[in-house]
C-alpha cells in the first residue's frame, strides 16, 4: 500500500468522526423529540429514500423492528407502483435526502400529505420540497464527504446511520423496551444465545 493510501484512510476514519460530532452539536432537541413521540405512537412506520440513504434507511426500519416498532422499507420505485397502499393516516413516514427534492421521491411525498400520514425528513436542504412538506425536520449538516474528491456518500451515510442510531437510542427509552423483550424476538446468532444465557 501506498503511504498516500494510508494517509487517506486516516483522513477519512478523522472527517467521519467530525462530522458525527457535528450530528451531536446541531441536534435539535425540540425536533427530535417531536420524532421520538410520534414514531413511539404511531402504529406503522414506513421509510423511504434512494441510493445510500436507501441503505441507512433500510437499516433504520430493521432497527426498528428489533425494538418491536412495526417498520418497514419501502423502495421508492416500488412506492409508486401500489407500495404506499400499507402507508395509512396513522402512520408515520420517515424520508431520507440530503439535497430534499429527488425526483422519484417528490410524487410519494404527495401521496403521504394527500394520506394525511405524519412525515418526518432528513435532510440537509431546509429549503426543499421535503423539508417544505415535512411536519417534523431533522436536519442534516454535512461539512464534506470523507473520500478525497468528496463526491461519495461517506461521511454523510455515517452521519444519518448516527442519528438513526440516537433515535433508536431514545425510542429504547421512551417506550421502555426491555432486554427480555428483545431476547424474545432474537434468539438466533450470538446476540440471542447471550440473552438465552442470561435469562437461565
Amino acid at each position: 500500500m501506498k503511504p498516500e493510501s494510508l494517509q487517506q484512510a486516516r483522513q477519512s476514519l478523522a472527517i467521519e468522526r467530525d462530522e458525527v460530532q457535528r450530528v451531536l452539536d446541531r441536534l435539535d432537541p425540540v425536533a427530535f423529540g417531536r420524532a421520538v413521540d410520534v414514531l413511539a405512537r404511531v402504529p406503522r412506520i414506513m421509510t423511504c429514500a434512494s441510493g445510500s440513504s436507501g441503505i441507512a434507511a433500510k437499516k433504520f426500519a430493521h432497527s426498528l423492528c428489533c425494538i418491536e416498532r412495526g417498520a418497514m422499507f419501502m423502495p421508492p420505485c416500488e412506492a409508486v407502483h401500489g407500495g404506499l397502499g400499507g402507508l395509512k393516516r396513522e402512520d408515520a413516514l420517515v424520508m431520507v435526502s440530503r439535497g430534499g427534492k429527488t425526483a422519484e421521491l417528490l410524487p410519494i411525498i404527495d401521496v403521504c400529505r394527500r394520506k394525511g400520514a405524519a412525515l418526518i425528513a432528513v435532510t440537509e436542504n431546509l429549503d426543499s420540497p421535503l423539508a417544505h412538506n415535512a411536519d417534523i425536520v431533522l436536519a442534516l449538516h454535512i461539512g464534506r464527504e470523507s473520500d478525497k474528491y468528496n463526491f461519495m456518500a461517506t461521511s454523510s451515510f455515517v452521519a444519518t446511520i448516527a442519528l438513526f442510531d440516537a433515535l433508536l437510542a431514545a425510542l429504547i427509552e421512551e417506550t421502555d423496551y426491555t432486554r427480555e423483550m428483545f431476547g424474545l424476538i432474537h434468539p438466533g446468532g450470538a446476540v440471542g444465545a447471550m440473552l438465552k444465557k442470561e435469562t437461565i
